[in-house]
């Protein structure tokens, strides 16, 4: 006999669904942001363009999942011209 899904796990799951929405809908249109859940935990990975938005990201991971340890592996992209010509071999 297979158990439901415990009302905590479908609760997270809803609230993670909701932010994934909000930040590809919200003034960051950000979309390169995965959010996948560890035990109770959720873990944000992805490229955002600046540093501002990746502390967006966080503010309002943390905000919609109070309650909920959110871990950020969000990598920065560097948007410079490189200062070297690239040397092939």
């Amino acid at each position: 006999m297979s158990r439901p899904d415990r009302p905590e796990r479908q609760n997270l799951d809803y609230r993670v669904a909701h932010l994934t929405d909000h930040l590809a809908e919200g003034p960051l249109a950000e979309l390169g942001v995965r959010i996948e859940i560890r035990g109770e935990a959720v873990l944000l990975t992805g490229t955002v363009p600046s540093v501002q938005c990746r502390d967006v990201v966080l503010r309002t991971a943390r905000a919609e999942l109070a309650g909920h340890p959110v871990h950020c592996d969000i990598a920065v992209a560097d948007p410079s011209a490189p200062d070297h010509a690239e040397e092939l071999q």
